[in-house]
């Protein structure tokens, strides 16, 4: 023969491997086989009570039936001792000694058999030791009981001592029942005193008999008795796994059990639920469960079917919502339960379960409140105030109900969010949201409509005086200074008042014409109020359409700068100009930037047209002499931009202007929201070289905190100041020497506006202010114009204007009485301010008169002539007047 080598893929390989593979799935069936065959040949001796039990077979069973053994074992003994007196079996004598040796023998052995199992030792012995130390007890009691009897003899008639014997053992097995191995041992006792008697063969052969078929029966009550074991053992696996799944989900709190009898009182409660009432369980058993639990309302979703009728109509029910009778908090539970019956079909009781659902209805009231409250401040939000709106102007049959809407809107809150950032405004809304709500009480429902808009809503006929009230209280609570974190903030607030059903009988009529008269309220400063009118429809329209003029003006560049020369008051040199925004509107020619510049802060416009006046202004100023500045203002809202930096330095750069002669001219409501990104600001304009000067000092918010905290190149006074400061008696010069001296101090420079005649020019010099900005030197020139100031003059101007300023005088036409040396002459008043007045009707009155002008009932008032020109004449009141309490005159003295 010759060997092929062995190569892998060739049909012998495959071969090979196909054998190997049927091989080994053989061999492991086998093993599999053989493992079965030997568990239940162990199972089986463990069945017999002759070895451990594994773990699928518990013989516990097999030691509980020694006990009930023992305590009928008296009755064998008793039987053995009746058949020894009835057979007259010699118990001592000569030549009988063997007698009262196996007689001493079966008592004792039977009376260890009597007393052993009892005993607490043998108890604790596992089953299959107790079983070894019962068989031998067995077959000596059946040993001992022969060897006594003697000898049997089988011929003839059946011996008396085979059928006493036979009668005991079957006794024997009776009392053993079950445990049919003990039976076998017994008569293997009698087989072993047959074999030692030397009986004859029939029998030996019948107790040989009985022995194999007791055995054969113990084999089969073995197997019999292992099935039912591993039965019984894995059903109480699974009552023990079952019960230990239900107390770990009763320990979990998830869910508990409970059961009550026939007569609906507590059997079982499971301790979690106990617990939760604050009860034990002794307290809970035998009492109703109708005492513990309650059913819930029917709107919170129990149906018609209340527990209450299925316990009464013995019906299962399932998911039942109720509510805890007993429990120190409200609490929720879903019960569950069906009916228990017995094979008979009587009624035992309930058995069912219970689960938690207070977390689950928290759950859902929370989801509730957030959907009909805002999350941030608690109050109704805008869908529920809608909801609350419609219903209030619903009325019935069609006639709407008498209501009020007041839509509330902050002023001054974006800055607070663009630059103390979201959370700061968040925090701040909160406490206004807290505020309103304390004014407002229980007189109306207060909503939160989004971002820093607000509503009231307030039911029954609008009151105006307690809307009046209500309003200014508002206003006034609101604009206290506020403190987030840390940071001390002040805003204000608008408010739009619209009535149902005058000012609309809808929502969204009422909505729109409140927000109308909101915007109105902040076209009128902000921190007012105001009532709706069907005139404010025509402003809205208007604003709109002036919003959409000027989107067009600053793309087709038809916005213009002009300049005003800001002079030195010592040298009367000019120092810069000050960049002035104008609009010539097509149609509606030129608009003051107090009109178009609040809608583009409103409208976003003001970043890119502060972006442009930026780059223009620059240009202009880099054609200028030498050292001649230009100064351009910044808004609240450029300020807050973190790109303005870049956005100077790209202006600077385009124009080739030198960054020390820009001024930034920046208002004191920068400071509204003092914090480290207004400095940081501060500190990027600095950085780049410009030139920092506060404007319209004293008419905002500020404190002299700023002054010292910010690096400001220039203070620039109000012109509300200057004005007037020159009239006598006026407080505006002390406020002016005042800001004076703290520039100076800080090392500011300071700039006067507003001077418009000679005596507030001389005034403003001898106070100190460095710089004077106003009419006195000249209007605002555009741009060409500035160059020809420049190269023209050599940059030096001259005043110009009225000699002195004069109080603000009243336009007005009144009859008056005019009293001199006893005779009353009629005259007329044109005009007339707090120190003077102008009159009609008296003819060639010489300068320095004294007269007594009676201008009402009980006002008079002494003045002298100072100029007559015809029948007109100017007059100086002795003493000044206040114009404005002047009352009405009677209708008789109207001319």
């Amino acid at each position: 023969m010759s060997w092929e080598p062995f190569t892998a893929g060739t049909p012998r390989s495959g071969k090979f491997l196909s054998i190997s593979c049927r091989y080994a799935g053989y061999m492991t069936s086998l093993r599999a086989n053989l493992a079965e065959l030997q568990t239940r040949r162990t199972d089986l001796v463990a069945a017999l009570g002759l070895a451990e039990s594994g773990a699928s077979v518990d013989a516990s069973w097999i030691s509980g039936t020694f006990v009930h053994i023992a305590r009928l074992w008296p009755l064998i003994l008793l039987g053995k001792l009746c058949i020894t007196a009835l057979l007259h079996v010699p118990l001592y004598g000569d030549g009988n000694a063997g007698h009262a040796v196996a007689l001493a023998a079966m008592l004792l052995v039977d009376g260890v058999a009597i007393v052993l199992p009892r005993g607490a030792r043998f108890q604790l012995l596992r089953p299959h030791h107790q079983k070894w130390l019962m068989l031998p007890m067995v077959l000596l009691s059946g040993l001992s009981f022969s060897l006594m009897l003697g000898p049997a003899l089988i011929a003839g008639e059946p011996s008396r001592n085979l059928v006493a014997e036979m009668a005991v053992a079957l006794m024997a097995v009776s009392i053993f029942g079950d445990r049919r191995l003990l039976g076998v041992s017994y008569f293997c006792g009698l087989l072993i005193a047959s074999i030692l008697h030397r009986s004859d063969f029939a029998q030996i052969g019948l107790l040989i008999s009985c022995i194999a078929a007791m055995l054969v029966a113990a084999l089969r009550q073995a197997q019999a008795d292992m099935n039912r074991a591993i039965a019984f053992h894995q059903r109480d696996l699974r009552a023990q796994r079952s019960d230990r799944l239900l107390r770990e989900y009763e320990q979990s709190g998830r869910g508990w059990f409970w059961e009550t009898d026939r007569h609906g009182c507590i059997a079982y409660i499971s301790d979690t639920l106990a617990r939760t009432l604050g009860l034990g369980n002794e307290a809970l058993i035998g009492r109703p469960i109708t005492e513990i639990i309650r059913p819930g309302d029917r709107q919170d979703g129990d149906g018609e079917r209340t527990l209450g009728f299925h316990l009464s109509a013995r019906t299962g029910f399932a998911e039942i919502p109720v509510r805890a009778a007993m429990a120190k908090d409200e609490r929720w539970w879903s019960i569950s339960g069906q009916p228990v019956f017995n094979e008979f079909g009587q009624f035992h009781g309930f058995r069912g379960s219970g689960t938690d659902l207070t977390e689950m209805r928290r759950s859902q009231a929370e989801v509730t409140r957030l959907a009909q409250y805002d999350s941030l401040t608690g109050l109704a939000n805008r869908v529920q105030m809608m909801r609350s709106l419609e219903q209030a102007v619903a009325g019935k049959k069609g006639q709407p109900r008498d209501c009020t809407l007041m839509m509330l809107d902050l002023d001054r809150f974006k800055i607070v969010n663009d630059t103390l950032g979201h959370p700061a405004g968040d925090a701040l809304l909160r406490q206004v949201s807290e505020r309103i709500q304390r004014v407002v009480g229980n007189k109306g429902l207060v909503g939160r409509q989004g971002g820093d808009e607000f509503k009231i809503l307030l039911p029954g006929r609008p009151d105006k005086i307690m809307l009046d009230h209500l309003a200014r209280a508002i206003i006034t609570d609101v604009s206290q200074p506020y403190m987030v974190e840390g940071t001390a903030v002040v805003i204000g607030v608008s408010i739009g008042i619209s009535f149902c059903p005058q000012d609309g009988v809808t929502a969204d009529e009422l909505i729109r014409n409140a927000d109308l008269a909101l915007y109105a309220a902040k076209g009128d400063g902000r921190g007012v109020y105001r009532f709706y009118s069907p005139e404010m429809h025509a402003d809205a329209e208007d604003r709109r359409q002036l919003e959409e003029d000027l989107r067009r003006a600053l793309v087709e560049n038809a916005l213009h700068l002009v300049y005003q020369p800001v002079v030195s008051s010592r040298t009367e040199q000019i120092a810069g100009y000050e960049a002035l925004l104008r609009w010539q509107h097509p149609v509606r020619g030129a608009i003051s930037p107090t009109l178009f510049i609040p809608i583009a802060e409103e409208s976003g416009l003001i970043g890119p047209i502060g972006e442009w006046v930026l780059r223009t202004a620059c240009r202009d100023a880099a054609q200028w002499a030498d050292g001649v500045r230009v100064a351009v203002n910044v808004s609240p809202i450029q300020f807050a931009n973190q790109g303005l930096p870049s956005i100077v330095m790209n202006a600077l750069a385009a124009s080739g202007l030198t960054a020390e002669r820009l001024e930034l001219e920046i208002t004191e409501s920068v400071f509204l929201n003092d914090d480290d990104g207004t400095d940081l600001m501060f500190s990027r304009l600095k950085g780049i070289g410009v030139r920092l000067a506060l404007d319209d000092f004293g008419t905002g918010y500020s404190s002299l905190g700023y002054l010292k905290k910010a690096p400001f190149d220039k203070i620039k006074i109000d012109q509300s100041f200057v004005r007037g400061a020159a009239i006598k008696g006026s407080p505006n010069s002390a406020i002016i020497k005042a800001i004076v001296s703290l520039a100076e101090a800080l090392g500011m420079d300071t700039t006067a506006e507003g001077a418009e005649t000679q005596d507030e020019l001389a005034l403003i010099r001898n106070l100190g202010c460095s710089h004077i900005q106003g009419y006195v030197y000249g209007r605002p020139l555009p741009a060409a114009d500035v160059l020809i100031q420049q190269h023209g003059h050599g940059g030096v101007v001259t005043p110009q204007g009225f000699q002195s300023s004069r109080t603000e005088r009243k336009t007005m036409l009144r009859t008056v009485a005019v009293h001199h040396d006893g005779h009353v002459y009629t005259g007329r008043i044109r005009n007339i301010s707090a120190t003077g007045a102008q009159l009609e009707g008296l003819w060639n009155v010489p300068e320095g008169t004294l007269f007594t002008i009676e201008l009402g009932d009980n006002q008079t008032v002494n003045a002298m002539a100072r100029w007559s020109r015809g029948d007109r004449l100017g007059v100086e009141f002795v003493q000044a007047i206040d114009p404005s309490t002047l009352r009405a005159m009677p209708r008789s003295m109207a001319s």
